[in-house]
């Protein structure tokens, strides 16, 4: 370690069905960042049980990535982060022991970090932004959220699912593959399946609270098997369109309902989970 000395976090992130130890200085610097996904079968999501069991095999040999990816020992360490909520209870809580239980070996501080503060704030680092109006969009979350009177307030949000759980029941509704997340392979598919989604609507009022459960209310019937069965999904003829085409058709869906967010602020962040399966919100 070089002799000037920066604090240094180790934190742990596990809401999902995603584990990652990170390790950050002070200044946002990230010195390593090792993480490991739990992947499902086309059609299936992930159970809170099976997804904590594989948070536990992986959280040791991550740490030791991290330490070593970052050229530290535990004694370089300044203190413990995880995240803790919102997110999935069983695989939050084997962050939560793994932290404990460092905490007590290494005689390190804890920090407990709320998610979503968390994805805000890291947004700021990286972007510079110095009082946005965030648009986070991930798959438990969809909503608007600003700095005012001292802490993040939500200004408006989803009013049944949010978008991003409503890919994943989507591309489980197709049985696409959950490698490496339902959303990336929906961008893949969705040149040849744009006439068949213009189809499913979304509500797409004006208003700052936003419903997109309509969208899977409309999926099943298109998708069951005699549809499928006479209409095959092609191999794609060339790459595939982004996913940006399907939501600036005449017709909104899931992400139409976000767009006009963007009108007159001055610094909009984008972030959380589904940011890089959402080029067109950009």
């Amino acid at each position: 370690m070089a002799k000037n000395k920066t604090l240094i976090a180790v934190g742990f992130e596990g809401s999902a069905n995603k584990i990652g130890v990170g390790v950050v200085a002070l200044d946002g610097t990230i010195l390593s960042n090792p993480r490991h996904t739990y992947i499902t079968p086309p059609g299936h999501g992930f159970l809170p049980r099976e997804t904590a069991h594989h948070h536990l095999r992986h959280v040791l040999p991550l740490l030791r990535s991290a330490l070593d990816d970052a050229d530290i020992t535990p004694a370089d360490v300044d203190c413990l982060c995880y995240t803790k909520g919102p997110g999935m209870g069983a695989p939050l809580q084997i962050s939560a022991v793994a932290v404990r239980a460092l905490s007590q070996l290494w005689g390190k501080p804890i920090v407990a970090v709320n998610h979503c503060v968390a994805h805000i704030e890291m947004g700021r680092v990286v972007t510079g932004a110095e009082d946005p109006v965030v648009l986070y969009v991930s798959g438990g979350n969809t909503q608007v959220i600003a700095y005012s009177e001292g802490r993040y307030r939500i200004f408006g949000e989803t009013i049944d699912i949010a978008v991003g759980n409503c890919l994943d029941r989507f591309a489980r509704v197709l049985t696409l593959s959950n490698d490496p997340s339902p959303g990336y392979n929906i961008e893949q598919f969705v040149y040849v399946w744009v006439p068949l989604l213009l189809d499913i609507v979304a509500v797409a009022s004006r208003s700052i609270n936003r419903s997109f459960s309509p969208i899977m209310t409309a999926t099943p019937l298109p998708c069951e098997s005699s549809y499928m069965a006479s209409n095959p999904i092609p191999k794609p003829p060339r790459p595939p369109a982004p996913l940006s085409l399907l939501f600036f058709q005449r017709r909104p869906t899931a992400a139409a309902p976000l767009l006009w967010i963007r009108e007159g602020v001055r610094e909009l962040l984008l972030l959380a989970g589904r940011t890089p399966g959402s080029p067109m919100l950009i």
